[in-house]
């Protein structure tokens, strides 16, 4: 089933089932009023949501309506956690690379992980607020899972079976206040606001043959002004699966329900399949030509973020967003 949320009853917004081609949708009156509802009572309430995602599917619920991608909140507008791995160590070996720096051998078997802003996203056709181009505005197209409650150390065999949706992000990063952030060992904060989510959420079982040993094989597309900017394959070159990095968040602490799981930025070695983000495009560049070429987002720019299975069909949605300048106090 497909699962998203109106931006109407307050912060959580109204949860809704949407149809498979994404043109419809009913709310899920009576069964919970938010997704952060469902999840927390998830092994009860999926079997009654899946119900009325039948019948939507089948033409035969009252209170259907017309699904208008402009009136959808993120699927969950705001998380009690959102930690986002780098599972694609392409993009962190060319990274490195770039500065003269090798891979650490521990990248290899350890996944880096960091814990990444919650307490709101931005719905899938809301512009990204920047204050100031010179920041380095960028985004990262990347793939995320929603679990229900995961217990402390949990194994990856027992974490997959908590993985209960899929969806993406708009991952955005604002690329020139990372370095002086991270000299200060202690990790990201100003250079990471707000991310995006895809306009709904989908159970694993959406997915078909394309789920398989928690990753999910299609090409992640993102276009910027309407032009192509890459096509990674998600499911290849994938160092740790989505069931790997749930474990090594739940090490030492458990999951609440509605923790959303990031994969970090989709990259290949092939890198004609383009990039998921400026700065693997940059750096790309840099090892070919000796320097970048390819400036940071401006303002107007447009990023369209979207996945569509081996038919050629959306399966999320697309998240749509303009880069504008964010007023200042």
């Amino acid at each position: 089933m497909k699962l998203g949320s109106l931006k109407e009853g307050g912060r959580d917004g109204t949860l809704i089932v949407v149809s498979r081609d994404l043109t419809r949708a009913v709310r899920a009156a009576g069964i919970a009023a938010t997704l952060q509802q469902a999840l927390e009572d998830w092994s009860n309430l999926a079997l009654r949501l899946n119900a009325l995602s039948e019948q939507l599917n089948a033409g035969a619920v009252d209170g259907e309506f017309a699904l208008e991608m402009e009136a959808l909140a993120a699927p969950l507008p705001r998380a009690y956690e959102f930690v986002d791995g780098s599972a694609y160590l392409p993009h962190v070996a060319r990274v490195r690379k770039a500065r003269g720096a090798e891979v650490p051998e521990s990248f290899y078997t350890d996944p880096l992980m960091y814990q990444a802003t919650s307490a709101g996203f931005y719905g899938p056709r809301d512009a990204v607020k920047v204050v100031s181009e010179d920041y380095g505005i960028d985004l990262e197209a990347e793939i995320v899972v929603i679990t229900d409650d995961v217990p402390m150390a949990a194994t990856p065999e027992q974490a997959a079976g908590h993985i209960q949706l899929v969806g993406l992000v708009n991952d955005v990063s604002l690329r020139n206040l990372i370095p002086g952030e991270l000299a200060k060992g202690f990790g990201f904060l100003q250079s990471k606001p707000r991310s995006a989510l895809s306009p709904v959420f989908v159970t694993p079982d959406e997915l078909g043959a394309a789920w398989q040993d928690s990753k999910l094989h299609l090409p992640l597309v993102t276009h910027i002004n309407g032009k192509w900017f890459g096509a990674p394959e998600a499911g290849v070159d994938m160092q740790f699966n989505f069931a790997q990095l749930v474990a090594h968040a739940a090490k030492t602490r458990p999951l609440s329900a509605g923790a959303i799981v990031g994969s970090g930025t989709i990259a290949n070695e092939d890198t004609t399949l383009g990039a998921s983000c400026f700065a693997e495009q940059r750096t790309v560049e840099a090892l070919r030509d000796g320097k970048p070429s390819t400036p940071f987002m401006s303002f107007g720019d447009v990023v369209r973020i979207e996945m569509l299975d081996r038919d050629g069909v959306s399966i999320f949605g697309a998240i749509e967003q303009r880069i504008e300048q964010a007023d200042q106090a």
